[in-house]
């Protein structure tokens, strides 16, 4: 398979076909978010709720599979430019053996800690008792998540999108399709409530990786996952993690961000807690759709790097800004017009979806600039600059707004948290171009 069409072809009709299968699956994915969730709700707000709170370290789980895959898919993209092939065999096969060991100490680690995480948010012991049921059954499928992770990014990292793209799709839709029949039974299946929700989300984990598998060994790509290139080439295994442990850490800071609010939250009402939970599937749409522009132009700035095409990448990177601004104005406009409507796919109390709708109102001043900070992010990381690209996240994540949700809420009480996230989006965006400028 020829891999120079990636520094010869135009470069937006190439971010495009790189770009657009990912993005389809990533609509699809977030679709999948939307309607777990929705069924969830429809179990109980206790339910949602403890799926809210489990969600920090479900994310934290994903969150090591997908950075540490990035640092395999920058590394791949490199060495295929450079047109080292020994390199980028070596670097897939231990890659997905580091993949499947993290999994392992994921599963036990999430699973050791679960009930004494829950109650340090909540007493409510059907919370708890959902949290800890749910929590049990998706993290026994860690390294289902690792390995099948990381042969998603081997496969993007060859521009092999369409076939990413297809086993997304076929695990996202089998979830949906799962998730009422299990949740609420239907002929001779039961009944099995929130266990149902995550055993439908790990058959579709496991299903994507099945289909990445069935296409390696049917159609196989200039990337070979043997046994003879585990070498545990200690230069090799250092460049990965120099990538993929900044990439975890952007993803991850997320998940501690959410814990920080969380206890913030939790000190005025469980009602905000809910709230920012139900925000955080919804901007999953638009997060995860730009996500798909990230993931198909980090091979490209990859590959353009390793062959000396700076000015390709530069364009790269322009191309990405325009069309992630499209997408944070779609969901601007969105939460603007029918912010209610959103809120309501999750809770009928009234008075939660005043709260929520006013929450989106806000927030969303923030969408259209945090375009400069995602693409900066992911462009950094393509380039293999992961320490800038983590010091984004770091002040989008974590250094301006926590502090600023912790002195807007004591300050001008609970309702004035949400302006953390725009004031946030504005500094981190100035922070973001500076960067991304100085270091390329």
């Amino acid at each position: 398979m020829n891999q120079t069409y990636m520094k010869e072809k135009a470069i937006l009709p190439l971010v495009l076909s790189m770009s657009l299968p990912m993005v389809l699956s990533m609509l699809v994915n977030a679709l999948y978010n939307i309607v777990d969730s929705y069924f969830v709700a429809r179990i109980s707000e206790d339910a949602m709720t403890a799926l809210s709170l489990v969600f920090p370290l479900q994310n934290l789980m994903s969150s090591v599979a997908i950075g540490f895959g990035i640092g395999i898919n920058a590394m791949i993209a490199f060495y295929l430019g450079a047109r080292k092939t020994e390199q980028v065999n070596e670097t897939a096969t231990n890659g997905v053996v580091l993949s499947a060991i993290h999994g392992i100490v994921l599963m036990v680690l999430c699973i050791t800690i679960m009930p004494t995480f829950l109650r340090y948010f909540t007493m409510e012991s059907k919370v708890i008792d959902y949290g800890i049921r749910y929590s049990r059954i998706i993290f026994s499928f860690s390294v289902i998540v690792g390995v099948q992770l990381a042969f998603e990014k081997i496969f993007q990292s060859v521009g092999r999108m369409m076939t990413s793209m297809l086993a997304m799709l076929f695990g996202c839709v089998i979830n949906i399709i799962l998730d009422p029949i299990l949740i609420f039974g239907i002929g001779f299946i039961p009944a099995l409530g929130i266990e149902g929700a995550a055993i439908a989300t790990c058959i579709g984990q496991l299903v994507t990786l099945l289909i990445y598998i069935g296409i390696y060994i049917k159609k196989p790509i200039p990337v070979k996952i043997k046994v003879k290139y585990l070498t545990w080439n200690k230069e090799i295994c250092k460049k990965i993690y120099v990538v993929g442990i900044p990439a975890t850490l952007n993803l991850a800071l997320s998940s501690i961000l959410i814990t920080a609010l969380n206890s913030i939250l939790a000190a005025f009402s469980t009602s905000y807690v809910l709230v920012l939970g139900v925000y955080y599937k919804l901007q999953t749409f638009l997060y995860l759709t730009a996500n798909g522009i990230i993931q198909g132009i980090r091979p490209l700035v990859g590959y353009n790097y390793g062959a000396n095409e700076r000015g390709r990448v530069k364009k790269i990177y322009h191309t990405s800004l325009v069309l992630i601004a499209v997408i944070m104005l779609i969901g601007t406009v969105l939460c603007l017009l029918i912010p209610s409507q959103l809120i309501g796919l999750f809770t009928n109390a009234d008075d939660t979806i005043q709260l929520g709708a006013s929450a989106l109102r806000i927030i969303s001043a923030g969408f259209i600039v945090s375009t400069i900070s995602i693409t900066s992010s992911g462009t950094l990381e393509g380039l293999g600059m992961g320490m800038p690209s983590l010091w984004i996240s770091l002040l989008r994540y974590i250094v301006i707004i926590i502090p600023a949700a912790f002195i807007l809420t004591r300050v001008f009480g609970i309702g004035s948290v949400w302006h953390a996230f725009w004031i946030t989006e504005v500094i981190s965006a100035a922070a973001s171009w500076i960067l991304f400028h100085k270091f390329f």
